[in-house]
């Protein structure tokens, strides 16, 4: 088993190779270490004494920080079932759902479009001793709001689940409207940042969307106004980002509001204010004459 994880990864490249590997062999170290930590946390709310939700971010298997940021949240509002839906999870390794998967025994449902990846993932889901009786799903899709409850509900999701993962840089905002069959707690999707904090805009839906990238800045996704805004709609509230500040964190409104309460959504685009901005912020104007439209 080994030896074909190995060819498959060796196959992507050799950091996807060293980085894997590294995570198998640091798999018992990181449970025990998260466990502690989970509990501080918990021992710190009860004296009123938690750290600043913007310092808790660490990054074990998530693209960046998220990692840790998902940890702080279910330490303070514990589980229910540990079911994670991920939409576009990429090989399924490197996404918010994997160390919740690996470290902590939650049952996944991953959907993405390119099987290639997928297949990566199986594999190494096979291979490790903590999934290796019961790996997540890592299902081939092109989701539409269409067929996205459908798709959920065929593979045995329906009703609470803990966390919902949402980025297709596509058309995320519609995805997440479409969603009726799963009352996620917590929800962190990425959020499109040149919009800043006041506009609430999505690209139209087209279940057919790809997205574009000019010079550098992606044609995609909505504000986080808008997902503010609809988060409302479907009783979640904002409260916190990823320390980059481009995925945002929701909590459904019925959960822990007195430990983590409601954002702003400057707080979370606070890297775009004043006269700093990102590389890709000058790009801007490139992209904010295509479609996007008001909610």
């Amino acid at each position: 088993m080994l030896t074909e994880v190995k060819r498959v990864i060796r196959a992507n490249g050799k950091e996807k190779f060293y980085r894997v590997l590294n995570s198998i062999k640091l798999i018992n170290e990181r449970q025990l270490d998260q466990l502690i930590l989970m509990n501080q946390y918990r021992q710190l709310a009860a004296c009123n004494a938690l750290p600043n939700f913007q310092d808790v971010g660490f990054h074990t298997y998530s693209q960046t920080d998220e990692d840790g940021f998902l940890l702080y949240i279910f330490a303070l509002i514990g589980t229910t079932n540990k079911k994670v839906l991920e939409i576009c999870c990429g090989d399924g390794i490197e996404c918010n759902a994997s160390n919740l998967i690996i470290n902590h025994g939650w049952r996944g449902l991953l959907f993405d479009g390119d099987e290639n990846q997928l297949q990566i993932g199986r594999r190494i889901y096979n291979f490790i001793k903590t999934t290796s009786n019961n790996p997540p799903q890592l299902v081939n899709a092109w989701l539409t709001a269409e067929n996205i409850n459908d798709l959920i509900m065929s593979r045995g999701f329906e009703g609470e689940i803990d966390l919902l993962s949402l980025d297709m840089d596509g058309v995320d905002y519609w995805i997440l409207k479409s969603i009726t069959c799963v009352k996620p707690r917590v929800i962190v999707l990425e959020y499109n940042t040149y919009w800043g904090p006041e506009k609430s805009v999505t690209v139209p839906y087209d279940p057919k969307f790809a997205a574009k990238i000019i010079d550098g800045a992606y044609y995609c996704g909505a504000s986080l106004q808008a997902f503010v805004n609809l988060g409302k709609e479907l009783g979640y509230r904002l409260v916190g980002s990823n320390t980059r500040q481009f995925n945002a964190f929701f909590v459904r409104d019925d959960i822990a509001e007195d430990i983590l309460p409601e954002v702003s959504v400057h707080s979370c685009l606070s890297l775009y204010d004043s006269s700093y901005k990102l590389p890709n912020q000058y790009n801007f104007p490139l992209i904010s004459e295509l479609p996007w439209e008001k909610v």
